[in-house]
């Protein structure tokens, strides 16, 4: 008798304090598509991108030819002749791999560059969440867009616009 009365008094407890937590959430995708600054610093990215990627197209092609050229050749090339074509080829391909990497692989340009134009932004954000979460009482919010598991949120409790007006305020 006395273990339960015990295990009421926790579940009464629990809920008292379950009570007393305030939640929300954001969505920072959407915040991030109507904020200019996010957008002005993805087309940045993505022109770079497309600069970038512009380069590896040129060296594959030009890979791909000698390649070819290579493969209708290399028939009457001499032993000699040969491995140097084929050692040009592997540094071609080789360049075009430490090229990708230079920029496209971890901590590369691009992930120094996206850090850079973003990383203001995203603390911009973070601050305008907190005030708002302050304003409102909140305790916890959390970003649906994210990976974070968010089975269900009422659009009572979505901060998402009351975001992006304190973004817009400044």
């Amino acid at each position: 008798m006395k273990f339960k009365f015990v295990l009421l008094l926790l579940i009464a407890a629990g809920i008292s304090v379950q009570a007393q937590t305030k939640m929300a959430y954001i969505n920072s995708s959407t915040i991030m598509d109507q904020l200019p600054e996010a957008q002005d610093a993805q087309k940045q990215l993505d022109a770079l991108t497309a600069d970038w990627q512009g380069e590896l197209t040129k060296m594959g092609n030009e890979i791909r030819q000698k390649m070819d050229d290579y493969d209708s050749r290399k028939l009457i090339m001499s032993d000699k002749r040969r491995a140097e074509v084929e050692k040009e080829l592997q540094d071609l391909d080789k360049k075009l791999v430490d090229y990708r990497n230079q920029k496209f692989g971890t901590g590369g340009e691009m992930f120094s560059k996206q850090n850079e134009l973003m990383k203001p932004i995203q603390e911009k954000i973070f601050k305008a969440v907190k005030d708002v979460a302050d304003e409102e009482g909140y305790d916890y919010v959390v970003d649906r867009s994210s990976s974070t598991l968010l089975l269900y949120a009422s659009s009572k409790n979505d901060l998402t616009q009351k975001v992006l007006a304190k973004l817009q305020q400044k």
